[in-house]
């Protein structure tokens, strides 16, 4: 077998003739000024953005309890803030209990909602920002927490605002008539 000997040649006289490689485009003392502000950005920021992008995904069952007006927000917050303390091992559950629905609270206490939901619900009633068969819907539910003995002070006060809303688009319904 006989080796083809233009190709080699060709290359050996390539490798002679080329220039001499450069591994940065930057040279002397500018190369040693990037190197050296890229090193205090990694030392310094990068960190810094690691430990900012850890609390930002440990916090979003937190905020999925929020967003699902979830009863016992408070206590997921906690258990976030707990996850953060032993490197995330509890953010799991942190995950699973933000997105389970709370059925044996629904059972004690009657709803399967935050207060602050009932009390963001009278606000938007108040404003005429509820349909009237929302706001019925919302009394109907608050009547029934009243029932069980589970109405507290600010929620019978949303209740009322509730009917004060209801009564105000009734009258604005009867006025339009």
């Amino acid at each position: 077998m006989k080796i083809p000997r233009k190709p080699i040649t060709l290359a050996v006289v390539l490798l002679l003739v080329s220039s001499t490689a450069h591994a940065s485009f930057l040279q002397g003392d500018t190369l040693d000024a990037v190197a050296k502000w890229l090193a205090l950005f990694i030392i310094f920021f990068v960190p810094i953005g690691g430990i900012w992008l850890f609390w930002l995904i440990h916090i979003l069952p937190e905020k999925v309890a929020e967003k699902r007006h979830h009863p016992q927000k408070d206590a997921i917050k906690t258990l976030c803030l707990l996850s953060l303390v032993f490197g995330g091992m509890l953010w799991p559950f942190a995950w699973l209990w933000a997105y389970t629905k709370p059925v044996t609270y629904k059972l004690a206490y009657g709803t399967e909602k935050h207060t602050d939901y009932f009390l963001e619900a009278g606000e938007k009633a108040m404003k005429q920002e509820m349909t009237l068969d929302e706001i019925r819907v919302l009394r109907e539910e608050l009547d029934q927490l009243e029932t069980r003995g589970h109405l507290t002070a600010e929620l019978l006060r949303v209740r009322d605002q509730l009917v004060a809303a209801e009564v105000a688009l009734l009258a604005a319904a009867e006025g339009t008539r």
